[in-house]
């Protein structure tokens, strides 16, 4: 009996793949339990449209997040902060610090995406790097100044 699988089921395979198995469980489990649908050429033909809507959606993501990244390395984002002797910084800029400045240039973007190694604690330019999608990262540029 062949199966269309609707959640990833251990040691049978992954959500939406055509899996092979014998009649009896494939009938009194996994379609029981909501695991999985008969593989007919109704159910098929859905699981080929919802590819495709699936494969459109990815790409205008893509889209957006390569629009985004342009925009971002364009924009210079500016920081002003306290500073002691010697131009020792009072405190670092953290990634939640670079999340809202990216917020109030209206880039809406979570603070996980954000790659820093390590909080910035010195003055000048820094660069860091913004996860936007899957092989899309923009490099923004950060000036620290008093």
């Amino acid at each position: 009996m062949q199966v269309i699988l609707l959640k990833d089921v251990r040691k049978v395979g992954k959500k939406g793949e055509i899996k092979t198995v014998k009649d009896g469980y494939g009938q009194n489990y996994l379609i029981k339990n909501g695991l999985a649908k008969a593989a007919n050429n109704k159910n098929l033909n859905e699981l080929k449209n919802q590819k495709v809507r699936e494969a459109r959606k990815d790409k205008e993501n893509k889209a957006k997040a390569i629009e985004d990244k342009k925009k971002l390395e364009k924009t210079k984002f500016k920081f002003v902060v306290k500073a002691g002797a010697n131009d020792k910084m009072f405190g670092s800029i953290s990634t939640k610090q670079i999340k809202e400045k990216l917020e109030d240039n209206g880039f809406s973007i979570d603070k996980t995406k954000i790659d820093l190694d390590h909080p910035i604690t010195s003055l000048g330019f820094h660069d860091v790097i913004v996860h936007l999608y899957t092989g899309v990262d923009a490099k923004i540029r950060i000036e620290i100044t008093k």
